[in-house]
């Protein structure tokens, strides 16, 4: 029987390691993420038994995260959070989260809860998902997270991985502006450099693919002092 895989989203490096090393003596393969932005990455490539999922993190929340998950992904998720009222538990049930633990917790007691889960949530056949694909359109174009493809029509449109994440990024938080650290973190995770000046590079080479005459240019826009929009209507769909 293949190990469950679970995606462990928490800031606090000390819970992350806790918790991955607890699942793992209890033959979960366990993946670890400590924002938001990471833990869409591992989702956008990797199938996914289960998130444990906290509450109050840096950028966005996990209840804020929840929320939206919700809406195109049926992954069961149990939520972790130093909010233990009636209150809070209530609120991260009616968000969709299948479960939720107040911290301190005892470690058995996640164990337990995680299987428990587990046991009630379909399982996964051959070549199945439970992520639910998704799709954004926009200005005749389609962009597939899932299968990090672009299309415009029939043709396919080729983007380096770094060009395709930092157009899904854009495109995700459309059309607000993004300045070149949130580029960064949303598109490289952990991994990002703040001196990095790559991303100007980036949104030139992304412009002369999407929009070949330049003088056109009109899907990413420069903020001047403030960094880059995307201004085209964005439509998402799921299926």
């Amino acid at each position: 029987m293949n190990e469950p895989r679970i995606l462990v989203v928490d800031d606090d490096a000390d819970i992350r390691t806790l918790v991955r090393d607890l699942l793992e003596r209890n033959h979960m393969d366990v993946a670890v993420s400590r924002t938001v932005a990471e833990a869409e990455k591992h989702l956008a490539g990797e199938i996914v038994d289960l998130i444990v999922l906290d509450v109050m993190m840096p950028g966005e929340d996990g209840t804020s995260f929840c929320r939206r998950l919700r809406l195109e992904s049926d992954i069961p998720v149990l939520m972790l959070s130093a909010l233990g009222s009636d209150v809070d538990r209530i609120l991260g049930l009616e968000l969709g989260a299948d479960d939720y633990l107040p911290k301190p917790f005892n470690p058995r007691e996640l164990v337990t809860r995680i299987k428990t889960i587990l046991r009630r949530a379909p399982p996964l056949k051959p070549g199945d998902i439970r992520r639910k694909a998704v799709c954004y359109a926009f200005d005749g174009f389609e962009l597939y997270p899932e299968t990090r493809s672009l299309r415009s029509g029939e043709a396919d449109i080729s983007l380096t991985s770094g060009e395709f994440a930092l157009l899904l990024a854009l495109v995700e938080h459309a059309p607000r502006i993004l300045s070149r650290d949130q580029l960064l973190e949303y598109s490289r995770g952990a991994a990002a450099n703040p001196f990095d000046r790559s991303i100007d590079t980036h949104i030139s080479r992304l412009r002369s693919k999407l929009e070949p005459d330049a003088r056109r240019s009109s899907l990413i826009k420069t903020v001047r002092n403030m960094g880059y929009a995307f201004t085209a209507p964005v439509e998402k769909t799921r299926q």
